[in-house]
């Protein structure tokens, strides 16, 4: 399954995805999300878990896709 890291920025009201933490801080900056990105290696995120800041609310899920087909038989 693939990792998707949920930031959902309160005041601007913006949603952004990420692949990963590092991903965050490539895209946006410390004072825009309010944590640094050291904290937010050490904050324990996982699954299922939100992790609220005072600028967003960061939370890590899984994407969900659907099976495969096997497109021989259409």
């Amino acid at each position: 399954m693939t990792k998707v890291i949920h930031v959902h920025l309160i005041f601007e009201k913006k949603d952004y995805y990420f692949g990963s933490i590092s991903a965050i801080f490539d895209v946006l900056n410390e004072q825009v999300v309010g944590i640094k990105k050291s904290t937010l290696f050490h904050s324990g995120l996982s699954d299922g878990n939100s992790l609220p800041t005072s600028r967003a609310i960061i939370k890590q899920s899984h994407l969900i896709r659907s099976k495969r087909q096997d497109t021989s038989e259409v």
